[in-house]
């Protein structure tokens, strides 16, 4: 495996310890002292050991309600793979997100969402009024024939419509199928005919950056391919942009729910049922249909937040994703859960201004805020001026997730956004998590880019080539023990699941993140194991050179990718988005001096710390990156297009004309 390089981010000291007297008033501190349990060392070992145990405790803890209560947590019968949870158990988790609140009249008039809009526009919903909007929905769509087992699309911007509509499905029995709003038709095409939909829900179109997204004529392309979807239910989220409607299959969503009653029944579902089909990305081949069952996905959504980021009802949450990543349910679930409070807002979080995000944390009290060190890394250009002129007293953490941390971006908000006195709540999972594998907590102290250690449950390790666990190195990040929330496979194609998680190691899930853990038990994940670089058979994360590169002031975000090399098999190839301050050259024409003693710079940066044999082939400069909508840089797709070779799936690529960028690099 990879030896830790002397300068990677993780040789650093502990700048941040909980205070005891907040480590008291946490969730996990009480989940444990009910336990009799002393340390965080002790509860992750019983929670892995005896998993059956802590996950039948954790739901009692969070005080999650079964209809019929499960005669036992945990069924391996079927082996690792494929457990079955809460057996016996029936529960629609619209139990636990809304009817539950209703019973007393506090809760029920408890903020459950804060909606702001790009013009600015601000509304908010107590968890009454969302049941009421929720009922309309449901009410409509069982009118309309639809019910348990149906599946039905979401693909809208983050708007209130798309909370009713999201809860309302799963309210009926049905089955939500989120769709990113930045999907092309034939995303769309693909996703709608592979979980074989019957309805969706979409919007004329939405603001960003002071124009319009337009969603409706998306739709439409998509839908010519797709005869079984038989209703669309179109949402007018800018009133005066023109909205085609197909007589006998669309209808408007405010017609939709007009008359319908402010009440309904929640079916009666299984805890094991399926209620969302999420799909996600693959370096090769047709997106992976994730699995998730009522007792599933929501219930670990909930407890990462209850237990490792102590979110709890008054508090407030804003993560900043779209309904189509799997942090727009995580939010919704998790929040609703718990009894707390989530933010939605649509648009750019630097339009109409770079201060935007910080005055909206600001005006909502936001306590918990998510997002993504790729934004960060924007906005640090700015200063920390926009920071300073917002109260942001409420924040008790910042969460992130999507990519790696570099050092200067991650210092940047510890420093300026959260005074060196709170933490950073660094968490990495995924889609079929249903989660976070690690995250950060208030209980453990945290070093730079790191994570406090795994998620209470997570029987998470780091190992090398043959499955034997490795510190101080870096290895592949595994989890040796089934949780609630893991995926139920994928849809209508279970050899793939077992192929993408379960072949390499027996009854061990790889999860395809290369990871280390330090000398003091702090964790890394140091991006995805299949961008790995192999040179000269030594095993390189691509994290660990762009840490490098994006310490210089000069460099705003870096992708290091692996080009093939006769001798070595491979050799590092660089592309730096440098400041705007340096100027590019137009395509064909040399870079400026400027720009070359940057080149020189990074070069000798890498050799430094990294040593001779992995300086790079290249060092290339351009305008941007491709990257999905969250943020998350493709490096796929930049050695494709630099190799000039076919490309894949594109479908969550936010600006194709990235790919330009990167073939005209100089």
């Amino acid at each position: 495996m990879t030896e830790t390089p002397a300068g990677f981010p993780f040789h650093q000291d502990i700048v941040w310890t909980p205070d005891p007297a907040t480590v008291q008033k946490t969730h996990l501190h009480a989940f444990m002292q009910h336990h009799g349990i002393g340390s965080m060392e002790e509860l992750n070992r019983r929670s892995t050991e005896d998993i059956a145990w802590f996950w039948d405790a954790a739901l009692k803890d969070m005080d999650i309600r079964f209809r019929v209560p499960y005669s036992r947590v945990l069924d391996l019968s079927d082996g690792m793979p494929f457990p079955k949870w809460c057996v016996g158990g029936r529960m629609n988790i619209v139990d636990n997100l809304l009817d539950r609140w209703l019973e007393d009249g506090r809760t029920a008039q408890r903020l459950a969402l804060r909606y702001e809009s790009e013009e600015g526009h601000i509304l908010t919903y107590s968890y009454e009024a969302v049941a009421r909007q929720t009922a309309r929905v449901a009410e409509a769509l069982r009118k309309d024939g639809f019910g348990p087992g149906d599946v039905i699309g979401l693909f809208m911007p983050m708007t209130p419509e798309l909370l009713f509509a999201f809860l309302a499905i799963i309210k009926i029995g049905g089955v939500i199928l989120p769709l990113f709003s930045g999907y092309g038709p034939s995303a769309v095409v693909t996703r709608l005919q592979d979980a074989g939909a019957v309805a969706l829900f979409t919007s004329n179109a939405f603001p960003r950056r002071g124009r319009p997204i337009e969603l409706k004529p998306i739709a439409d392309e998509a839908l010519a391919s797709c005869p079984d979807v038989r209703r669309v239910i179109v949402h007018e989220r800018i009133p005066a942009s023109l909205v085609s409607m197909v007589p006998g299959r669309d209808v408007r969503y405010d017609d939709y729910v007009r008359d319908m009653p402010e009440s309904s029944p929640t079916a009666d579902t299984s805890a094991e049922d399926p209620m969302m089909i999420i799909y996600t990305s693959g370096t090769t081949g047709r997106p992976k249909g994730a699995v998730h069952t009522h007792c599933g996905f929501p219930l670990k959504g909930a407890q990462d937040m209850f237990h490792a980021m102590d979110v709890g009802p008054g508090d407030v949450m804003y993560w900043m994703s779209d309904m189509g990543w799997m942090m727009g349910p995580w939010l919704v679930f998790g929040t609703m859960t718990i009894g707390a409070t989530m933010v939605f807002a649509d648009g750019a979080p630097d339009h109409p201004d770079v201060g935007r995000l910080w005055d909206m944390v600001a005006r909502h009290g936001v306590t918990h805020l998510g997002l993504s060190p790729v934004l960060i890394r924007a906005l640090m250009p700015h200063g920390p001026e926009p920071v300073r002129s917002a109260d942001l007293s409420r924040l008790r953490a910042v969460g992130s997730t999507g990519s790696p941390w570099d050092p200067a971006s991650w210092n940047w908000v510890f420093e300026h956004v959260l005074e060196r006195r709170k933490p950073i709540l660094n968490y990495s999972g995924g889609t079929e998590i249903s989660g976070g594998i690690v995250c950060g907590n208030f209980l453990q102290p945290l070093k730079p880019c790191a994570f406090s250690g795994p998620v209470p449950g997570m029987a998470a390790d780091v190992v090398d080539e043959n499955g034997q666990p490795v510190r101080g190195e870096v290895g592949e990040l595994v989890i040796r023990q089934p949780w609630i929330g893991m995926t139920r496979g994928f849809w209508k194609d279970r050899q793939r699941y077992l192929d993408s998680y379960w072949s390499r190691f027996p009854d061990v899930w790889v999860h395809g993140d290369f990871a280390a853990i330090d000398e003091d038990g702090c964790w890394f994940i140091l991006g995805r194991s299949d961008d790995t670089i192999k040179v000269a058979g030594k095993r390189l994360g691509p994290a660990e050179v762009e840490a490098i590169v994006n310490a210089d002031p000069m460099v705003v975000e870096s992708a290091a990718i692996g080009v093939p090399h006769d001798m070595k098999g491979q050799e590092v190839g660089l592309f730096i988005v440098p400041e705007a301050s340096l100027p590019l050259p137009p395509p064909g024409r040399p870079a400026g001096n400027e720009l070359e003693s940057l080149r020189t710079r990074l070069n000798q940066a890498i050799v430094s710390e990294l040593g001779k044999p992995l300086k790079p082939a290249f060092v290339r400069f351009c305008r941007s990156l491709p990257k999905t909508r969250n943020a998350k840089v493709m490096r796929r797709l930049i050695q494709a297009a630099y190799l000039d070779a076919p490309l894949g799936d594109v479908s969550s690529l936010e600006d194709p004309g990235a790919l330009d960028a990167v073939r005209d690099a100089c």
